[in-house]
């Protein structure tokens, strides 16, 4: 950055008081990493995938609360890489009679969070941010979609791409007054995501070229770094009938089907094999930050990472996803990320 436009930046406070923000991040109880974000040399001796020359980004404002607070986020499947520009203004699919359900169910309020820009808890929030995803649905009906809902780490099936099916789909998992566990779909089912993380790759071409270019060179080097620390790593969902019950056989009280919940997410942490589930998904705003990653895991938390090349990835993947804690400086915002008295965000 430029002289000057390193002052003009301080002056409209868009370059980081990194030091600031650890403190704040300190008091709020979120697990941070010391390391560097780039574990290569620069320029890189190890191979990494490079982006084009004319790939060029916004390095200048700051990242930190370029994330709009929202209660849910929900992935729908449509096994492409590529939608039109406002997946929800599309007629006759999912996303857009979600879109028209959201619109007249839910009254928006501004979750207060943690007083960091950009970092809040879902539970405060009202807003359903609706994406389309590059997985296929698990149904053999390919008009019945296979949708994740996340923080909430779950997955609903066999959902009609229809009024009716959007409908259905918030009163039993996306009203923002339900709980994880939510209410039992009228058609469908709800299941657990057994993957120990989820990454999605922002990649929406007709939003922005830089996250078509970006999100394959991602994919392809998260799958590697990955595979290095002995984990599988999945880019189509697995039909989560062959691993587990609908939560619709859940029995008990509420607090009895949380409980259960997490102990099957505890039973999950401690499995020998780890696998990670890596989504391409539609815009989620901020493509001048190419490349744009979220990571979630079991734990509710979600990590919005920008400015993310290939050689950012095994940083990422062994102090985020591995160790739980946050790189500051690629960090947009992310919610639930609050751990009182845990060092990580994998801590249960």
């Amino acid at each position: 950055m430029s002289g000057f436009r390193k002052i003009r930046s301080l002056m409209l406070g868009q370059t980081p008081d990194t030091q600031g923000s650890r403190s704040a991040f300190e008091a709020a109880d979120i697990p941070l990493s010391a390391a560097d974000c780039r574990s290569c040399a620069d320029p890189c001796d190890q191979g990494h995938d490079e982006y084009p020359k004319k790939f060029s980004i916004d390095t200048e404002t700051q990242l930190l609360g370029s994330v709009k607070p929202s209660r849910r986020q929900i992935v729908i499947s449509t096994g492409k890489t590529d939608w039109e520009k406002e997946v929800t203004d599309v007629q006759g699919t999912l996303a857009a009679y979600v879109e028209e359900v959201q619109s007249s169910s839910t009254k928006r309020r501004r979750p207060t969070g943690t007083g960091i820009p950009g970092v809040f808890e879902a539970s405060e929030g009202s807003k359903i941010l609706v994406l389309n995803g590059s997985h296929r649905t698990v149904s053999d009906n390919d008009s019945l979609e296979t949708v994740l809902i996340l923080p909430d780490y779950k997955i609903a099936t066999g959902i009609p791409r229809s009024l009716d099916g959007a409908k259905t789909l918030w009163k039993a998992v996306l009203d923002p007054s339900l709980g994880r566990v939510g209410k039992p779909l009228e058609q469908g089912k709800t299941w657990l995501l057994r993957y120990n993380c989820v990454i999605l790759l922002c990649s929406h071409k007709r939003r922005d070229n830089r996250c078509a270019i970006s999100a394959p060179k991602l994919e392809h080097t998260f799958t590697q770094a990955l595979e290095r620390e002995g984990w599988e790593a999945h880019t189509q969902l697995e039909d989560p009938s062959l691993n587990g019950s609908p939560l619709e056989d859940l029995q008990g009280s509420e607090e009895d089907k949380e409980a259960q919940v997490a102990q099957q997410f505890k039973d999950l942490a401690e499995a020998h094999t780890k696998r990670a589930l890596i989504l391409k998904n539609s815009h989620i705003g901020g493509h001048k930050f190419a490349g744009n990653c979220i990571i979630y895991n079991p734990q509710g938390a979600s990590v919005w990472y920008g400015r993310v090349t290939p050689h950012e990835v095994d940083a990422i993947v062994k102090n985020t996803i591995i160790g739980g804690q946050i790189l500051l400086p690629l960090l947009r915002g992310g919610m639930n990320l609050s751990r009182p008295g845990r060092h990580s965000l994998n801590d249960w």
